[in-house]
């Protein structure tokens, strides 16, 4: 029981550390501003939960084999079309966006945050520390950390969005998600051109 412990401890300090001021943490932010926040926290628990629960359990071996760069490229684009999603002109009335909204908040936050982190250093280091610890321990541990690290810029981003008029941060937000899919689509088009 110890060595789960220490697992946890561990993962959770390495990795609430390798995410304060990584992307995960801006789109936490942007998210938070565009959706209810508990839809956000729900949606940031499944995507992390699987992501480090997938790194911990395929472990440092078989993730050589993975094709990260193809998923960072499809992770760009569906940044940038969440950016210029936000961009078009709303001609719905307010209450029927807000429902709209609300269904769409899971729907959008898991399968963005699981991309964007897939292959990113956060994994790596899951699935390091899995082949290493115990597995279970840096699940929770990693999971907790990293949930920390997000939450600290989801309750910014609640912060922004009473303060800031809507239409201002919704122009923000977009633009952070298209500047982090053009990152992403770099970092991507490099790797794969090596």
């Amino acid at each position: 029981m110890e060595l789960f412990f220490v697992a946890a401890a561990v993962a959770f300090g390495a990795i609430f550390v390798g995410e304060l001021g990584d992307k995960s943490q801006l789109m936490a932010l942007s998210f938070a501003t565009k959706y209810r926040m508990r839809t956000v926290i729900l949606g940031l628990v499944i995507a992390i939960g699987a992501l480090i629960g997938l790194s911990v359990g395929v472990g440092a071996a078989i993730g050589n084999f993975l094709p990260t760069d193809w998923i960072r490229l499809a992770a760009a684009c569906l940044f940038i079309g969440f950016g210029l999603w936000g961009l078009r002109a709303g001609g719905e009335d307010d209450e029927e966006h807000e429902v709209k909204v609300r269904r769409s908040g899971l729907l959008t936050i898991i399968p963005a945050m699981f991309l964007a982190e897939f292959g990113d250093k956060t994994m790596l280091i899951a699935m390091g520390m899995g082949s290493s610890y115990n597995p279970w321990g840096v699940w929770i541990g990693g999971t907790a950390g990293m949930l920390a690290a997000d939450l600290l810029a989801v309750f910014a981003g609640a912060w922004v969005a009473k303060r800031i008029p809507e239409k201002v941060v919704r122009y923000v937000s977009s633009g952070l998600f298209l500047v982090i899919g053009v990152l992403l689509g770099i970092e991507a088009v490099t790797a794969l051109a090596d």
